[in-house]
């Protein structure tokens, strides 16, 4: 296996959910692998890919939820790999996209280990194909901006709301369900029209995956009554705008899948 001798880290990832989104590396990675050190988010279908003799350890990194402390991940990668353990890392959706994988690759750079990124579909694109949506739309939605609304405990969201308030581009906005109230306000403060389409996706790509289409002044009334405990992520933008006869005007929180 000369891309995954023993003593490496392979950072990996999992993807929206489904372990059909997996890509072929991803899986053939995870199968290898002596040690995962997974998320929170990774679906028990990704993890059953594993050997029966590798060790699973649960890290946590959900937003809202207790985790480990980043250092203390770290560590544990590192003394794995050092331990001669082929070491997957696996998150949720693309490691490079809010997976905080900079952390992870400088400590086993500091520490001398190897180590590689396997890229993996990230929620957005998980999502918008589950809606049957374009990110892009010609004309309309020429720009693509992703965000995250993660916020320390006692820490307020701030983005530059001037910037992402653009009528031609799409928003997407990872870990937002807790802060739809401050996304709705600062974009519309900023000047994004009120009835701008909204999309809500929650656990994409799963069995349990949900959607809801709204409007952007709407949108902290449905990620407060309409969702529920699993992750979510807001799509925002004239590109979300549903194209069945159904506008988010009459139908504030339609919900398309349950």
């Amino acid at each position: 296996m000369n891309d995954f001798p023993q003593g490496m880290v392979w950072l990996v990832g999992a993807g929206p959910g489904d372990p059909e989104l997996l890509t072929r590396k991803a899986e053939r990675l995870i199968a290898s692998a002596s040690v995962i050190f997974h998320d929170a988010l990774v679906a028990p279908g990704v993890l059953a890919l594993a050997a029966p003799s590798a060790r699973l350890v649960h890290v946590g990194k959900r937003s809202g939820r207790h985790s480990k402390a980043q250092e203390t991940i770290d560590s544990l990668i590192v003394e794995a790999a050092l331990a001669g353990h082929r070491v997957v890392r696996l998150k949720g959706g693309d490691p490079a996209i809010f997976g905080r994988a900079t952390e992870e690759l400088d400590a086993c750079r500091a520490a001398g280990v190897a180590v590689r990124i396997c890229p993996g579909v990230t929620a957005a694109s998980g999502a918008a194909a589950s809606l049957g949506a374009s990110l892009t739309l010609r004309g309309l939605a020429r720009k693509l901006t992703f965000v995250t609304a993660h916020v320390r405990a006692g820490e307020t969201l701030s983005l530059d709301w001037a910037s992402l308030a653009d009528p031609e581009a799409t928003l997407a906005v990872y870990m937002g369900k807790s802060s739809a109230g401050a996304v709705s306000r600062g974009l519309i403060e900023a000047g994004l029209p009120a009835d701008t389409p909204v999309a809500l996706v929650e656990a994409a790509s799963l069995p349990e995956e949900r959607q809801f289409h709204t409007r952007l002044d709407l949108l902290p009334l449905v990620a407060r009554t309409a969702l529920g405990d699993g992750p979510a992520l807001l799509l925002i933008g004239q590109a979300m705008a549903r194209r069945d006869g159904v506008t988010a005007t009459s139908s504030a929180a339609f919900m398309v899948n349950s």
